[in-house]
């Protein structure tokens, strides 16, 4: 009977011991998949695109992915994306990150009293051929007149384009590639107005593209 029992109690202990090891590796295993949620694009974002409370639901949702997978800058919720400004085209399918968008007062920093100004490109002599896009950046030269008219000298850089329009006044998306640029909507500082569109009444003005 002693040697029984002893049989019955030694293969009570390896069931226990077989099943704390099962127990363990199954949280183990679980573990390496655990899921985190995350702010996931469901349609593309274009560059220079603004999230708003009226579009995030357009362009983002909420996901679980594998954890192990998060990027650390990952972004939780939509609410941590409206506000700000796609700085690149951002794909469907990724997950959103801080790095991908950029607040409007990092654009707006150095200036004073910002204003969005507006213009034609038939206003502005050679605005790169319509190819302008909103959170594209310009240089802005002047040219002088006369004597010297082969000089100029750059009066604004980094101009950022805050939204673009065709020939209707329909805000062109930053993915459509096609469709001329007739109207552009710039960031400037308020001191800096008034000499803009006296120089672009001048018809002086020349702009050039930043290509990042």
């Amino acid at each position: 009977n002693r040697i029984w029992n002893g049989s019955i109690l030694a293969a009570f202990l390896a069931a226990v011991g077989v099943f704390a090891f099962l127990l363990q590796t199954e949280k183990k295993v679980l573990a390496e998949y655990e899921k985190e949620q995350v702010c996931v694009v469901r349609m593309q974002i274009a560059r220079g695109e603004k999230i708003t409370e009226e579009n995030a639901g357009k362009y983002l949702a909420v996901a679980e992915i594998d954890k192990s997978i998060v990027p650390e800058t990952a972004l939780k919720d939509a609410e941590g994306a409206v506000g700000k400004i796609a700085v690149y085209e951002v794909e469907e399918g990724t997950v959103l990150t801080a790095g991908m968008l950029r607040e409007e007062a990092e654009i707006t920093g150095q200036m004073t009293e910002p204003v969005i100004a507006g213009f034609r490109a038939e206003d502005l002599y050679q605005v790169v051929g319509g190819v302008l896009r909103a959170g594209d950046r310009i240089h802005i030269y002047c040219v002088e007149q006369g004597e010297m008219a082969d000089s100029g000298k750059i009066l604004w850089e980094n101009v950022w384009v805050q939204q673009v329009f065709d020939q209707t006044g329909t805000a062109i998306s930053g993915s459509d590639s096609t469709t001329s640029a007739q109207r552009i909507n710039i960031y400037l500082d308020k001191a800096d107005v008034s000499g803009f569109y006296s120089a672009l009444a001048q018809g002086s003005l020349r702009a050039v593209k930043v290509c990042d």
